[in-house]
């Protein structure tokens, strides 16, 4: 992940779920605050919440753990429901948000069925636009899910794209590649 940083000024890392424990040990072991002092680089988190305590669990650890060393964004992830009861009412929450200036974006949920058929295919919803596979307005459901994805992340720019500012109006980038 770090020797990616030699390449590009971006790099994202996917941990796979429950992967909490792993990826604290890492960054304890390797001295996080002085690898991204040497790098000039900084790190933002990207931590899905939804209504399952386990959700709220993975991220009051690290926020325990990393406090002010990273930048959070947590992202609302409708695919098992619209409840967030427990992590709205979290003092977590406020804490990134009011005390560490991290942001919330929504991911809405994404009908079985398209989910299915992207998987089955192996397409993005960016490819899935001229696919066979996919009527007319499924495809249209798929991109007008896009856009909304895209339109939150706009709205944490400034936390994800480097040089990026959150202020930027939301059409500034409009043909960026699927994320």
């Amino acid at each position: 992940m770090f020797r990616a940083l030699d390449r590009t000024e971006l790099v994202i890392v996917d941990c796979r779920a429950a992967s909490t424990d792993v990826f604290l040990r890492y960054l304890k072991t390797i001295d996080l605050s002085s690898v991204l002092g040497m790098m000039e680089a900084r790190l933002t988190l990207l931590m899905p919440v939804n209504h399952e305590a386990d959700s709220l669990d993975q991220i009051q650890r690290v926020v325990e753990e990393l406090s002010d060393k990273a930048s959070y964004v947590v992202i609302r992830n409708h695919v098992h429901g619209d409840s967030f009861t427990l992590y709205d009412r979290s003092a977590v929450r406020v804490r990134i948000l009011k005390k560490l200036g991290g942001k919330e974006i929504t991911m809405t949920r994404m009908e079985e069925w398209l989910v299915e058929g992207l998987n089955r295919e192996n397409l993005t919803v960016t490819a899935s636009a001229g696919h066979p596979i996919f009527y007319l307005l499924d495809r249209q459901r798929l991109l007008s899910w896009q856009r909304k994805l895209y339109a939150e992340i706009e709205s944490a720019a400034g936390l994800l794209l480097p040089g990026q500012s959150s202020a930027q109006p939301s059409n500034a980038r409009t043909e960026r590649q699927p994320v």
